[in-house]
């Protein structure tokens, strides 16, 4: 197990930064979102550093949701697709978990909102599931592979990428 380093810290605190900045800046809420910023919770897969900043970033951001569950659960989202996506075996399948993980915890959660867990309860959650899935296989398919490309050719950057991952990227 490798220690977390101060150079670690600091770059999960870029990542923060970035990640808050982003969503603020094109905010995106309700049954059909599409955060650019979640094109960056494929960085688990080349930076270990970047789990901790995706999820201080993504509970900044949604300290300021409509949805008040969202501070835990959306969070709880993104932990769990961080994790998963540090332990995937190629780039290509870094995408997978965040759009597992948003689709169906943050589709429940939307749904929840919208019908409580009465009648409608899972229609909604249906189409939620699609909606918040579709967003999120944009963001992290088609711009979360441009970072996963773009970012291991940039010399600063190549200290804290996993060496096995150089090979992979």
């Amino acid at each position: 197990m490798r220690r977390f380093t101060t150079r670690d810290l600091t770059l999960a605190a870029l990542i923060a930064a970035v990640y808050a900045a982003a969503t603020m800046l094109l905010p995106a809420y309700g049954e059909i979102q599409l955060r650019v910023s979640e094109a960056m919770t494929v960085l688990p897969f080349l930076f270990p550093a970047a789990t901790p900043g995706l999820v201080i970033g993504c509970f900044i951001v949604n300290l300021f949701s409509p949805y008040p569950l969202d501070i835990v659960f959306g969070t709880l989202a993104t932990l769990l697709a961080c994790l998963m996506t540090r332990r995937m075996p190629n780039r290509w399948l870094a995408s997978l978990p965040p759009v597992l993980c948003n689709a169906l915890i943050v589709g429940a959660e939307i749904a929840w909102y919208a019908t409580g867990f009465g009648p409608g309860f899972w229609t909604a959650y249906a189409f939620n599931i699609m909606t918040v899935g579709l967003a999120e296989l944009i963001a992290c398919i088609v711009l979360g592979q441009l970072l996963l490309t773009a970012l291991p050719r940039v010399p600063v950057l190549r200290p804290y990428i996993q060496k096995q991952r150089l090979a992979q990227s």
